[in-house]
Formats: C-alpha cells, structure tokens, sequence
C-alpha cells in the first residue's frame, strides 16, 4: 500500500490523501477537497483514482468530489446513513466492510460516530497498519462536536474503538492541527516531555511531513491520557466541583469543553 497525503495550505489545514495500490496503479482518494492538487498528484505517480471516499458530509471534505468523479468517473463511497447528506454516494458503507483498492490494499471501515453521527474512519490490513481518522483523531487533538455531533459518542469511539487499536498504527487525519493541539496538551501537562519535544520538531516544519503513530499518540494526545493524574489534578483547578478521582468519560467531556475555547 501507497500512501500520499496532500497538503492543501488552505485556511482549514485540510490533508487530503490517496492510497494506491502498488501492482496496479489504482489509488482511493480520501476527502478531496483540493481536487486540482488531487488529480494532479495522480498524474504525476501515474495513478488511476477509482474510487472516492469520504470520511464525513462536511463541505471542507466533500467539496471536491464532483471535479474529481467527473475528471475520473471514481464510485463515490461514504457512510451507510450518509446518502441523504452527500450528494451521489454509489455505495455506503458500515463497520466491518471493506474497501479494496486493486489487488493488493484492503482498507477496513469504521463506524466512528462523534464529531458528526455519519463518520466513518479506515484501517489498513498492512503489517503496520494506518488510520485514516478524518476528523475524529487528530494529530494531539480530538474532533469537536459543534455541527452534528456528540460528545459522548466520540468519548465511546476514543475509548473503544481507536485506542485499542494496535500500538504502531500510523495516524493520518484530516486537518493540520498539530501544534496548536500540543500547546493544548502543554497547557494541561506542562510537564509532558513528548509534547514538549514534538512541539519543537513540529515548529517550522512541513504539515505533511510528521505522521504518529498510536503509541506517539498515547504520550501527546490528552484526549488519551484520560487517567493521567496531571491532566487530572490540572482539571480538578478548572473545575473545582471534580471528585479527585473523576471518572474517565468526565474527564475527556470537560477537556472538550476547555479545547472548545482554545
């Protein structure tokens, strides 16, 4: 399996990602919102895109798919409950399905539900395995709930769903918010040595060039770190009203709250 992620530099932070097979040439394009930078990285590598996927019906990550199916004729693929949102969906999809991409690249989908109710992430069947999260994991961070979603079903997804996932599991979401995530972090653990050394590699450095892994994952990203008595203690000064030992669905809750206004 190929994987390339698409930087866009737009306003949204936006990674956009194909995965080709490496026998055949056909690719998966994941939420093409830049569809000019889409096609063209196909061009390039010499890659056939096939099939589009969409993590979720938001317009910063379907907004492309019409220039990329019509430059293509791809089959357009998305939640099974999503049809009615995203606009000529050829096949939807539940957990446990999944998606080939040529002879040689199986990708499992994900009913993730949480920032919307309609999303869907994939994991690969590769010896390291890859996450495409869209926007439910990000890099240090955890998608917001503000259009469609639910916090306590993303809660239900981080905890049982991605963070049992194998520990060497590649991350690829579908925003840039690194940095901002792990000042996030800092400012609930300041004394988190990953995040503090991450946050140094990160400054300055290209979007599309750092990728964690889950276990990077579990050291930097507070949203996994529900137990950790720093992040509790920290809470425990914003929120006066905490038990001392909260409970973990509390904790994630009041750290999407606090992450809401940063």
């Amino acid at each position: 399996m190929i994987v390339e992620r698409i930087w866009t530099g737009n306003a949204y932070r936006n990674f956009n990602y194909l995965v080709a097979c490496p026998e055949t040439g056909e690719a998966l394009a994941i939420d093409p919102l830049d569809s000019e930078k889409t096609l063209a990285t196909a061009r390039v590598k010499g890659w056939q895109i096939t099939q589009v996927l969409n993590t979720h019906e938001h317009h910063d990550h379907i907004g492309g798919n019409a220039a990329v199916i019509a430059a293509t004729g791809a089959k357009l693929i998305a939640h099974h409950r999503a049809a009615r949102l995203i606009p000529g969906v050829d096949r939807g999809v539940k957990a446990g399905d999944v998606i080939k991409v040529g002879k040689r690249v199986e990708l499992e989908c994900m009913d993730t539900p949480g920032h919307t109710m309609c999303h869907v992430c994939l994991r690969s069947h590769t010896d390291q395995p890859a996450l495409f999260s869209g926007d439910t994991l990000f890099n240090a961070g955890a998608g917001n709930v503000h259009n469609g979603g639910s916090v306590d079903a993303l809660y239900a997804t981080f905890v049982d769903q991605l963070g049992r996932l194998p520990a060497n599991t590649r991350v690829y979401p579908g925003h840039d918010y690194l940095a901002n995530n792990l000042k996030f972090t800092l400012a609930r653990e300041p004394d988190n040595a990953a995040a503090q050394e991450m946050l140094q590699q990160a400054t300055g450095q290209d979007p599309a060039s750092a990728v964690t892994t889950l276990a990077d994952e579990k050291q930097i990203n507070t949203f996994l770190r529900l137990g950790s008595p720093g992040v509790i203690a920290r809470l425990r000064q914003d929120f006066p009203d905490l038990p001392e030992r909260p409970d973990p669905k509390t904790v994630f809750t009041k750290l999407r709250e606090l992450r809401n206004e940063w």
